[in-house]
């Protein structure tokens, strides 16, 4: 009897880990002008903002050699937090000088794979500034293809972006899919109907994502202009904000690390 209890009690805590590690928490930030201006002690504080994710997906990587080097030093502080991380690196977009950019990746590696590096998708670089970056990964084995995207500012017409990366979407790539970044559009708009309507979810709805420069009325939050969209063969468990702000005493040296809160998706492949 005992013996059987002990083997039913492993099996239990057996089913909770498996279950857990199942389940995969992405995270999209738009680090402005990462590798340009963060210093140790920041980069060991969005370290321990993400630590808890198994992937994140980072817009706003200066061109420069700068900007590859803070993505390698982000990925070693988070090594040495207890998990093993790797991270890719797009070229710099086909943009003019003052709006190229590099995209990034950073992930656990202990369930999740890749077999090449990914690469911009060329076929929207006359059509978006910052042309997207398209990584897959494998998730135990299940292939995942991931975008990670930078819209032009919200007065430079960041609909056409989204329409022409839609069509795309729809027309060219295979699911499941999940499309991430800064948007500079409210998830609201009808410019994302057509995404919807071929089963695409955003994490979050009706939440501001960027910071203002000073609290008003204790509110500190701007525009609802980043999020992440699962194609409907993943399973959406939870979307929300990563918020390193909460209070406005605290807002000038949150601003150090980004103008953008962090979008979370915790998601299981069906």
């Amino acid at each position: 009897m005992i013996k059987k209890l002990f083997f039913l009690g492993t099996l239990f805590l057996h089913l909770i880990i498996f279950s857990q590690t199942d389940e995969i928490t992405l995270v999209s930030w738009n680090i402005r002008d990462f590798g340009k201006t963060k210093n140790a002690e920041e980069l060991n504080r969005m370290a321990d903002i993400l630590r808890d994710s198994d992937i994140v997906a980072i817009q706003e990587v200066v061109a420069g050699f700068g900007g590859a080097q803070a993505v390698a030093k982000l990925s070693d502080i988070l090594n040495r937090k207890g998990s093993k991380w790797d991270y890719v690196i797009s070229d710099p977009t086909h943009s003019s000088k003052y709006v190229t950019e590099r995209y990034a990746f950073v992930w656990k590696t202990k369930h999740i794979k890749i077999k090449n590096r990914g690469g911009l998708i060329e076929a929207l670089d006359t059509e978006i500034d910052r042309e997207p970056y398209l990584m897959e990964f494998y998730v135990k084995g299940k292939k995942l293809s991931i975008i990670n995207f930078h819209s032009r500012p919200h007065n430079k017409n960041p609909e056409a972006e989204i329409k022409a990366l839609t069509t795309y979407i729809c027309d060219s790539l295979q699911v499941p899919l999940i499309l991430t970044g800064d948007f500079n559009v409210d998830e609201k708009k009808p410019v994302f109907d057509r995404l919807k309507a071929a089963g695409f979810t955003p994490a979050i709805q009706n939440q501001k994502t960027t910071l203002k420069r000073s609290c008003s009325r204790q509110d500190y939050l701007n525009y609802p202009i980043d999020n992440v969209f699962c194609s409907k063969e993943i399973g959406k468990v939870k979307g929300g904000v990563l918020d390193f702000v909460r209070v406005c005493d605290e807002l000038e040296n949150a601003r150090k690390l980004s103008d953008h809160l962090p979008v979370v998706l915790r998601f299981s492949l069906r």
